[in-house]
This record gives C-alpha cells, sequence and structure tokens, in this order.
C-alpha cells in the first residue's frame, strides 16, 4: 500500500530535475553590457575590431567582447561605471554606424549557453530605470483628422470647378460657406460621394449657404484609436534607436501610453526625444520678390516670410517639395567638405520623384531646408503651472541647387551633432500621429533596485525559513517532507519563469511569498487529515492514504478559486497587477503539483510497502 509504480516516480523526479536545470541561470552574476548592432546589415569583424581599439584607447576596462547571433555584439564590462564610460566612447567614435543599447548578461558558464538558457527578466522597480505616463491628446487627433478633411474638400471643390467662399472646421465639424444653394446644394453631392465617412448636410445663415460634415462618433473612435497605436508604433521606434535593452511600451486605458526603460538613467534626454516632434520641410526660394516688402506686410501671394538662424529674414515659397513624411531614412554624421554636422537623408519613391523633378526645373537657383520643431512648455500663470504646445519654424539652411537630385542627399546647417543625432532619430522613427504629454515620471536608480532585489530575496528567505521550521516542528518527518517539496516549489517556479522569459517585478515576488504559504497549506490538510484517520483508529497505512485521498477535492477547490482569481487580476489588471498575478498563477500549480504528487512520493519512498506501528507526525 502507498507505492508509486517506478514510472511515476521517475516522471516526478524528471520534473524536478528539468526544474533545477531551468532555474539554474538564474544563480549567475548579471555583468554590466552593452548590445552593439549595426544601423544596416550585420556587424563585421573589422566593426568588432574597432569597437575594441576604442575602448583599449579610451582606457575602458573590457571584460569580453562576444560576437552575437544576428549580427550582434555584446561587450561586458566589471562595473557599471566602465559600462558607462564604453557607451560615451562608442558614441565619440562609432557614431551613428551602430546602434547601441545598455543592458545586463548573465556570466553564464558555455554548456548552460549551449542549451540555449537564460535567467528570468528582472523589472524596472529591481533593476532600476525611468518609469514614464505618457497622455495622448485625442481632441488634437481629431482637429488633424478635421484639418486633412478641411484641405482635402478645398482641393476637391477647385477639381470640380465649384465655387465657394470659404473652407473651415470649428466646433468639430467642417463648414463650407457658399454665396448661393445651386453651388451648395452641388458641392454637397460631391462631397457626400468622395467622403463617406462625413455626415453631410445642409444649411442657410443670412445671405450665405453652407454645406456642413460631422465626424460619426464611430469614426471619431476609430480616429482616437490609431492615434494611440500610431503614437505607441513611433515611441518604441523613438525608444529603439535610443538604445534601450528589453523597454516595455504598451497602452493603459483610452488614451494613456506606459514607458518602462529598464536600465535607463538620463530622464531630461528622453523626455525630450519622446515628447518632441521634428521634422524638415525642402522648399524653393523666392527671388522674384523683395523680402522687405513682406517685412512691411505686403507678403506675396504664394510665398512666406520665414528667418534664418541668424535672425536674417528670408522669403520661401510655399509649395513643398517634400516633407519629413516622405523621409524613409535618416543618419547623422559630418560633410566631408566643410566638417559641420550633417543628416543624410533617403526619400520614398514619390518624394525622390518630385525632388527629381524639381531640382532639375530650378538648377542654379536657392532652395531652403526649414526645420519644424513642436515641444511642450511649462509656463508659470499666476502662480500655476500650465503647459502649452511651442512650434518653431526657422531655416537652417539655404543652398543654390547644383545638380539635379533624387532620393539621397544630405542636409546641412545644423548647430551641433547632437542635434543632428536627434534629428535623425525623430526623422527615423516618425512622426507622433497626436500631440503627448508626459504626466508621470519616476527614476529608480541602480542601487535602489539591487535593494528592491535584495529586500524581496530576504522576504523570502525568512518566509520560506519560518515556514520550514514550524513545519518541522509541528509535524515532524511529515513536515519535513513539506519543506522538501516547499523549496522544489520554489525552484519549479522560477524554473517557469525563466522558460516563459517573464519579467520579475516586486509584486512578483509577493506573488511568490504569498505562494510558499498556500503551498504548505495543502500539506496542512493532507496531514491534519491522517491524524483524524489515526484517532478513528485506522492503520497507520490506512491513515496515509486516506488523508491523501479525501484532502484531494478540497486542495483543489481551494486552488481552483485562486486560480480564477489569478486569471481576472490578469486580464482586468495592468502594470504591477499583471506581475503578482504571473507569479500567483504559476505558483499555484506548482504548488499543486509538488504538495500532492511530490510530497505523496517522498511519504511513499519512506513508508510504504512496510509495516509500521505508529507514524511520526
Amino acid at each position: 500500500m502507498n507505492q508509486y509504480p517506478l514510472w511515476k516516480n521517475l516522471l516526478i523526479l524528471a520534473v524536478v530535475l528539468v526544474g533545477l536545470v531551468l532555474a539554474l541561470p538564474n544563480l549567475f552574476p548579471q555583468d554590466p553590457a552593452i548590445e552593439v548592432r549595426a544601423q544596416d546589415g550585420e556587424l563585421s569583424a573589422g566593426a568588432i575590431a574597432e569597437i575594441a581599439a576604442a575602448m583599449e584607447n579610451a582606457d575602458v576596462p573590457v571584460k569580453e567582447i562576444e560576437s552575437r547571433d544576428g549580427g550582434k555584439a555584446l561587450i561586458r564590462f566589471a562595473t557599471p561605471s566602465a559600462q558607462l564610460r564604453g557607451q560615451a566612447a562608442l558614441e565619440r567614435t562609432l557614431g551613428d554606424r551602430v546602434q547601441h543599447a545598455l543592458t545586463q548578461s548573465p556570466d553564464l558558464p558555455g554548456w548552460i549557453e549551449a542549451l540555449g538558457l537564460q535567467p528570468m527578466f528582472l523589472g524596472l522597480d529591481l533593476r532600476g530605470g525611468i518609469h514614464v505616463l505618457i497622455d495622448v491628446d485625442m481632441e488634437a487627433a481629431v482637429e488633424q483628422a478635421l484639418e486633412r478633411y478641411t484641405g482635402d474638400i478645398r482641393t476637391l471643390l477647385r477639381k470640380e470647378r465649384i465655387r465657394y467662399l470659404t473652407v473651415g472646421h470649428q466646433d468639430g465639424r467642417i463648414a463650407v460657406r457658399f454665396r448661393d444653394e445651386a453651388q451648395r446644394d452641388q458641392a454637397a453631392k460631391v462631397i457626400r460621394s468622395e467622403f463617406r465617412d462625413l455626415e453631410v448636410t445642409t444649411g442657410s445663415e443670412g445671405a450665405d449657404a453652407y454645406v456642413y460634415g460631422n465626424l460619426p462618433p464611430a469614426k471619431r473612435e476609430e480616429i482616437k484609436d490609431f492615434a494611440l497605436e500610431q503614437n505607441i508604433t513611433t515611441l518604441r521606434n523613438r525608444v529603439n534607436a535610443l538604445g534601450v535593452a528589453e523597454p516595455i511600451i504598451q497602452r493603459q486605458g483610452e488614451r494613456r501610453i506606459i514607458v518602462q526603460l529598464p536600465g535607463a538613467q538620463d530622464p531630461a534626454r528622453l523626455k525630450d526625444l519622446l515628447g518632441a516632434t521634428a521634422t524638415l520641410e525642402y522648399r524653393l526660394v523666392d527671388t522674384e520678390h523683395d523680402v522687405q516688402d513682406a517685412l512691411d506686410g505686403r507678403v506675396p501671394v504664394g510665398s512666406a516670410l520665414y528667418y534664418e538662424r541668424n535672425g536674417q529674414p528670408i522669403l520661401l515659397k510655399r509649395r513643398v517639395i517634400v516633407t519629413g513624411d516622405q523621409i524613409t531614412s535618416a543618419a547623422a554624421g559630418f560633410d566631408q567638405q566643410s566638417g559641420s554636422p550633417m543628416v543624410s537623408v533617403s526619400l520614398d519613391g514619390q518624394g525622390a520623384r518630385q525632388m527629381r523633378r524639381v531640382t532639375t526645373e530650378n538648377v542654379g537657383k536657392p532652395m531652403a531646408v526649414v526645420f519644424i520643431e513642436s515641444r511642450s512648455v511649462t509656463r508659470l500663470i499666476e502662480g500655476e503651472p500650465v503647459k502649452d504646445r511651442v512650434r518653431t519654424e526657422e531655416v537652417i539652411s539655404v543652398a543654390n541647387i547644383l545638380e539635379p537630385f533624387g532620393r539621397r542627399f544630405q542636409t546641412t546647417g545644423l548647430d551641433s551633432s547632437e542635434e543632428a543625432h536627434n534629428l535623425a532619430l525623430l526623422l527615423r522613427a516618425g512622426a507622433l500621429a497626436a500631440p503627448i504629454e508626459i504626466v508621470e515620471e519616476r527614476t529608480i536608480g541602480p542601487s535602489l533596485g539591487q535593494d528592491n532585489i535584495d529586500q524581496g530575496f530576504r522576504s523570502v528567505l525568512i518566509g520560506l525559513a519560518l515556514v520550514v521550521i514550524f513545519m518541522a516542528l509541528y509535524y515532524r518527518v511529515f513536515g519535513l517532507v513539506a519543506d522538501v517539496v516547499l523549496v522544489v516549489n520554489l525552484v519549479l517556479i522560477v524554473a517557469i519563469l525563466s522558460l516563459l522569459q517573464a519579467t520579475l517585478t516586486m509584486p512578483g515576488i509577493a506573488g511568490i511569498v504569498l505562494t510558499v504559504g498556500m503551498a504548505v497549506d495543502a500539506n496542512v490538510l493532507i496531514f491534519e487529515r491522517i491524524r483524524e484517520e489515526i484517532r478513528n483508529g485506522s492503520s497507520p497505512q490506512a491513515s496515509i492514504h486516506a488523508g491523501y485521498d479525501k484532502a484531494l477535492s478540497t486542495i483543489v477547490d481551494a486552488n481552483v478559486t485562486t486560480l480564477i482569481a489569478a486569471i481576472v487580476l490578469f486580464s482586468f489588471g495592468t502594470g504591477p497587477v499583471k506581475g503578482f498575478a504571473v507569479t500567483l498563477f504559476i505558483g499555484i500549480l506548482t504548488s499543486m503539483f509538488t504538495a500532492i504528487l511530490g510530497s505523496r512520493a517522498l511519504i511513499n519512498l519512506i513508508y510504504g510497502g512496510r509495516r509500521v506501528k505508529q507514524l511520526a507526525i
């Protein structure tokens, strides 16, 4: 009685051994490291040699430089300070030729790496980094959509040769004004057939006739949802180009985005890059009219007054040749002739054709590059901070078109290499679909993250030690068995987290501590049931058998209800709540395996098939 077949014991042993191997990578220390990859293609052996030379010239101590799959390299350092010095050396020597990301890499033996095993990720609160909560201006997204519709309707009416007085939008709707109802009705018919998303109505105000275009509620929600998803994509592109390993960028609610950057410690630069919108416009210079007339208020039709960075006024054509939306790639560097910072730009097919046509027709004429930037600025008004968007438009470069060009060219006139680098980053990442505002920001230092790890580890050890001592004293041999399976349970939790490459956070550690108590609770139910059977006069072997069998339904019921709670927390929770739910869910599954099958296997090995007069319980 109370004996498992050999296959079941071997199966339980195999699960435990696999769990030990999967959890093993978490015992090795993490090295501060930099992951390096080429901007285009794979990192060559020459580039890796150049990286090694850069580290040596900057007198940065390096533990090892490894070649990784995917054309990447990993530079290991002994200390975080050496890691930061290595990052500065990379930026000075290789510039935009490579992308680099600060990270941490476990110092694993070769045989563990050969098996493809990795430790679980550490969350922001354990590793340190930056947490940013971003609010997306949904009203501005709708306003931009109305602006696009307004421009498209204006173009459509001109194409159809329908006379109108004004086209504009206000109070959330588009209004087109006409002199007479015949023109209005003709325009309403054309607009309805072309823009099926709009609710088109007609009306009159005084002597004027109007066509109104309203966005239905479903279309407004679609625009808002698209703006939020597009902003998430753009922010992810910017963060990736910034060089942060394992970033977390996810939606929260209807209009907010969470950005978590483990290992990042420069919130000022991060806020500048996340919130800024920068683009370029290429325009021809108006050489046919006098700038002074424009300064006196007589701006020629088809032209606009701009200013260069030195304050010099300049008159440009209103018609834009290409914009930042048509830029497919951008890389910062230095002009070979002047040595000044520049951005090398590549255009898409339509932009290249447009640029080729304009430059062919205007050889010898000047062309200007307009730098457009929008930032959020906080001002004190009557002692209260008020945030506002500031838009800056300035001419950064004016040069004569010496020969036609199309897809690839350079833009100069930038103040510094840092400005060139940031502009290239923003052009590569794309523009934000709607303005954003950073409403919450937290920076967690690496030392605080290590303190959290130490405290979490200490809490698990203290909880485990107290439970182990109590069980050993109160249930004797059976208590020792419960202690063994409790340790195995912790190993299996860590193994599954490592296998899934899940992220461990402080709430996750709380879930593990809770699981320790819940895991031993199943054994308490079994052991108390065995004691009750002994008091009722059953034999030791019968008591063991009845204890496990009769307590099983109670244990399953209790754990299933907790599993349901964990699923609900994961489904509807965000951030820390999800981390707690993941470890709780995994812990419940492993505790049911260890408390029921694991402890029963050990008890069977100790007492099974033997004649015993009493049990040490």
